[in-house]
């Protein structure tokens, strides 16, 4: 596929607690037939990434570092960023389609009222145990490639894998809200609506991956628990999540977790949770809840 050489990408990695899987992710870039142009990670411990590793890759890495939380690392990995183009934000147990890089430039080139560009997960490991390597591997070289660039407008794209036009989110300055700690949850969600004032939001199937969603570096059941409850709201408030999508998104977290407390999966502390989501209630009746708690509850 021909491609625009002036087309600069970006590739940005938060990672906390993932050593060997975030290894393994970079390798799969090199199968990339538009290699990234930078690759910039943020870890949040120095023990997190093994810089030796460096040397051995055949696109750049740059590392920053800061506090931890999703948030934050990725702000800090924009702040990186200052010549145009393209960013794309993988999560360091995302494996993209080799084309994915090289059709991330032409669904853009191709759809210039859309600021923002996510793919489609052909297998997502969060909705079960995870996926493991050798799995997500088979599951990508038996993928059928779709060479439709036409996007579909949507709501928001997901934060596993999602491409921004640098240029727009500098002409609005729009940021993480890092009042989402640790895991963030539903960051896609606000930083898709803060960049939906500058244009459409789209996906495309021909952007294809799979996302592994390794247990490991995750945030404590409690404090999901309660960013399940504490983050809509908070977004709802905040005016980057309909309070009718805020509302539905709790009520099916919450009754996930108590009807399956009892014989929960394995993969899923659900007591922990629904102990998370009645401690942000009790919150929310004191008038003192907030997704910043979660650094308070454990």
């Amino acid at each position: 596929m021909k491609t625009n050489a002036n087309e600069h990408i970006v590739v940005g990695i938060a990672t906390a607690g993932r050593r060997d899987v975030l290894d393994k992710m970079l390798w799969q870039l090199t199968l990339q037939h538009k290699l990234p142009d930078r690759v910039i990670i943020c870890p949040a411990n120095d023990h997190d990434f093994d810089e030796s590793i460096i040397s051995k890759l055949p696109y750049p890495i740059e590392v920053v570092r800061g506090a931890r939380g999703l948030c934050a690392q990725r702000n800090l990995i924009l702040k990186k960023i200052s010549n145009g183009g393209l960013v794309v934000f993988f999560d360091d147990d995302f494996y993209p389609a080799g084309d994915f890089l090289e059709k991330t430039i032409s669904c853009f080139l191709a759809s210039p009222d859309f600021v923002a560009m996510t793919g489609i997960v052909i297998m997502d490991g969060a909705l079960g145990p995870g996926i493991e390597h050798d799995e997500a591997l088979r599951i990508l070289n038996s993928d059928s490639e779709c060479t439709d660039l036409t996007p579909s407008t949507i709501y928001n794209v997901y934060g596993c894998n999602m491409a921004f036009r640098v240029s727009n989110i500098q002409n609005s300055n729009a940021a993480f809200d890092e009042n989402l700690p640790l895991y963030s949850w539903l960051e896609d969600i606000d930083f898709s609506r803060l960049m939906s004032a500058e244009g459409a939001i789209g996906q495309s199937r021909s952007l294809r991956g799979v996302h592994l969603a390794t247990k490991r570096g995750r945030t404590s059941g409690v404090r999901f628990g309660y960013s399940q409850i504490a983050n809509p709201i908070y977004l709802a408030k905040k005016g980057t999540f309909a309070w009718s999508r805020a509302f539905s998104q709790m009520c099916r977290n919450m009754a996930a977790n108590l009807a399956r407390c009892v014989n929960p999966e394995p993969w899923v502390d659900r007591r922990g949770r629904l102990k998370g989501n009645l401690a942000a209630i009790s919150d929310l009746i004191r008038g003192r809840l907030h997704p910043r708690r979660i650094l308070d509850v454990s």
